[in-house]
């Protein structure tokens, strides 16, 4: 979708006139720039759906078929642009269905506005129908909510939401806005100012050249650095900067889940994705290092394993925009609180100024260190046999859709692990998956919000028969509009990642994992909402169906059946060290020698 040119901006924020609250939703959306918006209606939304056929307006609304479609939907377009995603649910199990999306925009970080219908004011309290204390329910996963006391809060509750969704570290915000308001007359301004006692993200700009200062020195002292990098580099615009801070430090560079793109996968520095189902080399030179440079990542536990004994050498310099973070999970030696497209750049200059020859030599042996590993040690698995591999089917996607304009979004479990190992992702905003939930069912919603935010690009959601039936009603979404993302079902009939932990760690108990004997026919199913349907179970199927989807670029299905017993590796099992991971060949327990 198009965005509104800076004039349309202007004359919608220079709108005045009576009108009801319903409408003045409507009109914040358009003075805030909103091309796009997803929902669903209810009793208590009513008044805005019929605003949205009552009045003239830019803004398209997408009718969902269930509110946590509407609000993961609202994420891809988020991820995909870095603009805000617009969700619409009515009151009580319509605005409770939007808490997964908004539980998920707050663990990774992504700007959402949630707006909600609530029952008229003075039912509020009563146990009315369909009521529910929305606002109290997401208080912990919101960066704010608002609930409108008066139709003229309207637009100034709207103005702000976008504001803090936006600003410092974005997040999702909920508006909740009672029915007999949205039926209320007022007349119409959009505020000039925004009113928000004690939110301030001012303070954030400029850069501490002490702590720059104490870096660059931290930096001359290191024979080992690492780049650890995390999706704040993404938020932040800053993935020019990153690269030009890589180059100057020729420092290997390593990338968490939501990071893959902010650092190109296929720069010679780069060492990809770290921790439980990381690379070998990845860990190995994180655990090896005698400095981490963390840029806009926060020591989740499923990268760094047991916590004490993670890069147990190593100084911290922390960069990130939320100072919550800093020596939250691991304490930083120097920290630089502020915008990543300022404080990146000012470190690179001190390195310049700082260089010196013997840092130079160590760092060239580090590096061939590195890629010594790297080479030694790749993603690898077993071809062969009469079962499709899963990994075959990632590569196979990412050779046909290399050079082009491709945004990969997964489901959570096994799927998205061989996705992120396989995928080579050189681009921010091309990569879209649920990290610190680990949402199952993020999948087919989330790639049709990327695909009607960016319609030229060529959308796949890499997704798992468990999480794809969790919200494959959003075909009929996808067929409605004509969203043509392609849906590819990695089949193996499990609950894999778990069924991949009950063989390994509890006993080969396949306790309530096996789908396999009341899975649907994906292709039939495809077919019932009018999807083009394929299937493979071979090398050579996959291949020609991964072509003819891609050509057919219309709503799309595949069923990929593959070996039900593979498994993802290399894997660090919980409560272990980062370096101590179980082998993707042999499944035997080793840690690196000499460490």
């Amino acid at each position: 979708m198009s965005t509104q040119t800076d004039s349309a901006l202007a004359k919608a924020r220079a709108r005045t006139g009576r009108m009801n609250g319903a409408e003045a939703i409507i009109r914040s959306l358009e003075a805030e720039g909103v091309d796009i918006c997803w929902g669903i209606p209810g009793g208590a939304i009513l008044p805005l759906y019929d605003a949205f056929m009552a009045c003239d307006h830019t803004v398209q609304h997408v009718l969902v078929r269930h509110e946590q479609g509407a609000g993961h939907m609202a994420q891809g377009y988020a991820r995909a642009t870095g603009k805000v995603g617009v969700c619409i649910a009515t009151s009580g199990p319509g605005a409770t269905n939007l808490v997964t999306p908004i539980a998920d925009a707050f663990l990774d970080s992504t700007p959402l506005v949630a707006i909600t219908g609530q029952v008229p004011t003075h039912l509020i309290g009563t146990d009315a129908f369909q009521e529910a204390d929305i606002t109290g329910i997401v208080m912990p996963i919101v960066k704010h909510s608002f609930l409108v006391q008066t139709v003229e809060d309207i637009p100034k509750a709207m103005k702000a939401a976008f504001h803090i969704a936006l600003s410092g570290r974005p997040g999702p915000v909920l508006v909740d806005v009672p029915k007999d308001l949205q039926l209320t007359e007022f007349d119409f301004a959009w505020p000039d100012e925004i009113d928000l006692p004690g939110y301030d993200t001012d303070w954030i700009s400029g850069v501490d050249r002490d702590a720059i200062d104490a870096a660059a020195d931290l930096i001359a002292r290191a024979r080992k650095p690492v780049l650890y990098v995390g999706g704040g580099v993404i938020n932040a615009e800053a993935t020019d900067e990153l690269i030009l801070l890589a180059e100057a430090l020729q420092a290997p560079v390593t990338t968490t889940l939501l990071a893959k793109g902010a650092f190109p996968d296929s720069h010679p520095l780069s060492v990809q994705m770290p921790g439980m189902h990381g690379s070998k080399y990845a860990n190995w030179t994180m655990h090896r290092s005698d400095l981490l440079i963390t840029i806009g990542a926060r020591f989740d536990d499923r990268v760094t394993g047991k916590l004490d004994a993670f890069a147990p050498s190593a100084k911290i310099i922390h960069f990130d925009i939320d100072p919550a973070e800093i020596s939250k999970n691991r304490h930083a030696d120097v920290s630089l609180i502020g915008h990543l497209n300022e404080t990146l750049p000012a470190l690179r200059d001190a390195v310049l100024a700082n260089r010196n020859d013997e840092r130079i030599r160590h760092q060239i042996d580090w590096l061939n260190d590195v890629q010594g590993w790297r080479r030694e040690h790749p993603f690898r698995y077993r071809r062969g046999g009469d079962t499709l591999k899963p990994e075959y089917v990632m590569e196979a996607f990412d050779k046909a859709l290399r050079g082009k304009d491709a945004i990969w979004v997964t489901g959570v479990g096994q799927h998205q692990m061989w996705a992120a190992q396989y995928l080579t992702i050189d681009r921010p905003r091309r990569w879209i998956t649920s990290g610190g939930l680990g949402t199952m069912g993020f999948g087919v919603p989330a790639a049709i919000g990327a695909q009607q935010a960016c319609p030229d690009a060529y959308v796949v959601n890499i997704d798992g028969d468990g999480c794809f039936q969790m919200t494959m009603q959003e075909l009929a979404t996808a067929r409605c509009y004509d969203v043509p993302a392609i849906h590819a079902v990695i089949n193996n009939g499990w609950l894999g990642m778990v069924r991949q932990w009950q063989e390994l760690f509890h006993g080969e108990r396949y306790s309530e994992t096996d789908l396999f004997g009341t899975i649907p026919d994906y292709v039939m199913l495809a077919e019932s909402y009018g999807c083009l349907a394929l299937r493979a179970e071979t090398e050579a199927e996959a291949d020609a169906v991964i072509a003819e989807a891609i050509a057919a670029r219309r709503p799309t299905v595949i069923d990929f059946r593959v070996d039900r017993e593979e498994k993802v590796y290399p894997m660090v099992p919980a409560g272990s060290a980062s370096h101590e991971m179980l082998d993707e060949t042999w499944e035997n327990e080793w840690v690196e020698e000499g460490v």
